[in-house]
């Protein structure tokens, strides 16, 4: 026997044992062959990228082993990729790269080497684990055939976020047969950009505009609360006008079109004329330029704003070490970039994800790019660890002086990883498209808090109650209520700025240029006393469709807000942006001089004062439209259980009836929906009881003393009502609060419980007696631009009695930190000793 065949006789003896781990990837397959689960290690990384063969997971040196103990997998696909600057000829210039170098690695080059000055060579085997025996590749006539199948469909793969592809069973959206031809009503209808509500109820969410009339109306309802009375649906049935867009969804990019009569989603190529017909303009929007941030077409360049936010005519000392990593931008995602910094420089959030790094990862699902404590721990680990921002050696800066250049900036780390778990199936944060950071922020806190269920909560540290006092303007009695919030909003009054009289110039100069025709004069930044936005804060705002419970109908409504506690951590957002007539969103262009330190103690909630009345605890009559009625009377009459599902998840051991109630609480949506419902609901007491519904339930109005048909919040709801809502999982307290607080009707109940969380009296108490609202700046993100979809956002946060600036990679300190052009801003609060 020759000796390649007995080698290859020893390589496929050696893999029997481990051929049914194997897999070729199929399509949606996702191949994580760019960058670790754990880590930021890429093949680029000293040690390389271990790919497991059956999971296509890709891991670092560290963190391979950790995989191999959890799952058992052995067999691994090692990947490098050796980056080598070009030597350089007699004439100085770079030798061109020799033919038979290896690329053979389907990876996005790294962008951080100039590929005109490096040469790349790519090395890949396999790894059979614990005992780390290694088998080159490519081995094709040494490998058994399954195994070199395999090998070439990992190698050939597109990197997992390369190009994200639909699911394929995502079913494609077809164009409507309407668009087209669609005819449009010329009754001068025109849309204003915010303060929709149903012409046919009080609905203001889940609203849709009639493309034809103009009409705007609710959707349908759905029994988790959300949804409306379906009077759009009811439209399409009187006037056969077919197409509908969802207002919400409108944005450069398109809008989420439904029609009526092909009963489905649909496209509409015509979309920007349609909305014109209606004042609507979305699609004047931007244009990429060649750094990766969006701008505006039409819009002025901000060039001052611009320098002075990014202190770009100043001579920036860079920082390296932990807490001064950059974060690589992917193309308009600096508004995550600078979140994450912040939020990554606040102890709690340290502690909880880095400080808990190895039991994350221990405990970690087997797909860890899909779970949020992971991702987190990993970014955070990432920022804070100091591996991946590290100063020049001294031989390369002696390098750089003599070529007399300075080019080396740290590289920053991706956050893909991340970004593609926290922004799945989100309209807008799974987009390319510019953001705004505000509203990521509040994202990312309602997913910490999600994901802290059972454990420490890092986002409590911004949680405060508001105090808000309603007073009806007829009768003077007033309402006192709490709710939780995370930020508190401040509005920015032009009419206060102390440049008054120079914006008036500025803008009958700015009328006279457009009406003749010549260039607009320079731009006068308006500059507003921060005491103002707080002023403003504080000052009694109109309610909306007040009904007054002492008239007992509407009346005139006005609304004030102070603190009912204070947070440990203070988010402020200054209120920049607005909606133009044409629904194009504009930035105010102001300064404000915002302080180092703040107190609150004028904003303290006072309650119930001497000599108010309160308004009387009754709520208006609800009448449910008849379908909405009989919709929920069939629900609650004629339980329908699937019970193959019931079976199933029997045979697991589980008691019957505690099967029963999961399949029918989960709406049968199958025996996986169900066994999560178990998970979570195994400890209570009634577990195993069996299911009681209740034979029906009326929603329609009260027959109570009361002549308009209020009802008195005191009474008791119907035990059955409770019944539902704490066989759901809803702590009983909280699910008679909701049941009072909507007149008995469970569907609003839903909905008041989740838009009301459960406060703990204990978190209450904890809350109520902050004594000292004394806060200090450590922190501030500022964009730039003409819009939340355009532009770039930095952060400065204030590190070691130093401010820093934040600019995607690059990390350095801060000159002249620009305080007064911040957008959101971020203070601790202070000791009371």
């Amino acid at each position: 026997i020759s000796r390649n065949a007995k080698m290859a006789a020893d390589l496929g003896e050696l893999l029997v044992p481990y051929m049914p781990t194997i897999r070729v990837p199929r399509t949606g397959d996702r191949v994580f062959k760019s960058e670790c689960a754990f880590s930021f290690d890429s093949p680029e990384s000293e040690g390389g990228l271990y790919v497991c063969m059956n999971t296509f997971l890709g891991f670092g040196r560290e963190h391979v082993e950790r995989h191999y103990r959890k799952t058992g997998q052995s067999v691994y696909m090692h990947l490098k990729r050796h980056v080598k600057e070009k030597a350089t000829g007699a004439a100085g210039g770079a030798i061109p790269r020799r033919r038979n170098g290896k690329v053979f690695l389907d990876l996005e080059l790294n962008r951080d080497f100039n590929g005109e000055d490096y040469e790349y060579e790519d090395e890949a085997k396999l790894v059979i684990f614990p005992d780390h025996f290694e088998i080159p590749l490519p081995n094709i006539e040494e490998l058994p055939a399954l195994v070199t199948i395999a090998c070439d469909a990992v190698l050939n793969a597109s990197s997992a976020y390369k190009k994200q592809e639909p699911e394929s069973w995502d079913e494609e959206i077809q164009v409507s047969r309407h668009a087209r031809s669609l005819r449009q009503l010329d009754n001068g209808v025109r849309i204003p950009p915010s303060g929709w509500k149903c012409q046919k109820c009080e609905m203001r969410e889940n609203l849709w505009l009639n493309l034809t009339d103009g009409a705007v109306l609710c959707g349908k309802w759905f029994f988790d609360g959300s949804g409306g009375n379906g009077h759009a649906l009811e439209h399409y049935r009187e006037t056969n006008y077919p197409l509908a867009v969802k207002l919400d969804t409108i944005t450069p990019d398109g809008a989420d079109v439904y029609s009526f009569e092909e009963e489905e989603a649909v496209l509409d190529p015509h979309i920007s004329e349609h909305l014109s017909h209606f004042g609507i303009d979305m699609l004047q929007m931007q244009k990429r330029t060649e750094n990766g941030h969006h701008t505006d077409n039409n819009a002025r360049p901000r060039v001052s704003e611009w320098e002075v936010i990014q202190e770009s005519g100043m001579k920036l000392k860079a920082v390296y070490g932990s807490g001064y990593t950059g974060v690589k931008n992917l193309g308009n995602s600096c508004y995550l970039g600078t979140v994450m910094q912040v939020l990554f420089s606040i102890p709690d959030f340290q502690r909880m994800y880095v400080g808990n790094l190895q039991r994350i990862f221990d405990y970690s699902p087997l797909d860890p790019t899909q779970d949020f404590a992971t991702q987190m721990a990993k970014l955070g680990h990432g920022l804070l660890s100091g591996q991946y921002s590290k100063p020049p050696m001294k031989s390369e800066l002696i390098e750089q002086v003599m070529k007399e250049e300075y080019k080396h900036q740290q590289k920053g780390i991706s956050p893909r990883m991340l970004k593609a778990l926290v922004s799945r199936g989100h309209p807008e944060f799974s987009s390319n498209r510019q953001q705004d950071a505000h509203e990521f922020l509040l994202h990312i806190i309602n997913l910490v808090e999600r994901n802290s269920a059972g454990s420490e909560n890092p986002s409590d540290v911004f949680r405060f109650l508001v105090e808000e006092r309603v007073q009806c303007c007829q009768t003077r009695r007033v309402r006192y209520t709490q709710r939780v919030d995370y930020c508190i909003q401040l509005p920015a009054p032009i009419e206060a700025a102390t440049n008054r009289e120079e914006l008036l110039a500025y803008e009958a100069k700015r009328k006279d240029a457009e009406e003749n025709m010549r260039a607009p004069p320079e731009p006068v930044r308006a500059r507003i006393p921060f005491t103002a936005c707080l002023q403003a804060f504080t000052e009694p705002e109109n309610v909306p469709d007040f009904w007054s419970s002492a008239l007992q109908a509407k009346s005139a409504g006005v609304k004030t807000s102070r603190f009912a506690s204070f947070p440990e951590y203070l988010i402020v957002q200054i209120k920049k942006f607005t909606f133009g007539v044409d629904w194009v969103p504009k930035k105010l262009d102001l300064a404000i001089d915002v302080p180092d330190f703040l107190d609150l103690n004028r904003l303290r909630a006072t309650g119930l004062q001497a000599g108010e009345e309160e308004l009387p605890d009754l709520m208006p009559p609800i009448v449910l439209p008849e379908d909405t009625r009989g919709m929920l009377n069939q629900l609650l009459r004629t339980p329908e259980i699937d019970e193959a599902a019931v079976m199933q998840l029997a045979e697991m051991g589980f008691p019957l009836e505690a099967c029963r109630k999961a399949v029918y609480y989960t709406g049968n949506m199958g025996p996986e929906m169900a066994f999560n419902w178990i998970i979570a609901h195994m400890e209570e007491p009634d577990f195993a009881e069996p299911l009681t519904l209740p034979s029906m339930i009326d929603p329609g109005p009260s027959t109570s003393d009361s002549p308009t048909g209020a009802t008195p919040l005191g009474n008791s709801p119907p035990e059955e009502s409770i019944a539902i809502l704490t066989s759901m999982g809803f702590p009983r307290t909280h699910s008679i609060q909701a049941l009072k607080a909507t007149n008995n009707n469970l569907e609003r109940a839903l909905d008041w419980i989740f838009t009301h969380p459960e406060e703990e009296e204990s978190d209450f108490i904890a809350l109520s007696i902050c004594a000292f609202p004394g806060y200090e700046l450590f922190a501030f993100i500022s964009h730039m631009g003409a819009s939340t979809m355009s532009g770039h956002y930095v952060c400065h946060i204030k590190k070691e009695g130093r401010w820093v600036i934040y600019n995607d990679h690059k990390v350095c300190l801060s000159e002249r930190p620009p305080k007064d052009l911040g957008y959101v801003y971020f203070y601790h609060r202070l000791s009371s000793s």
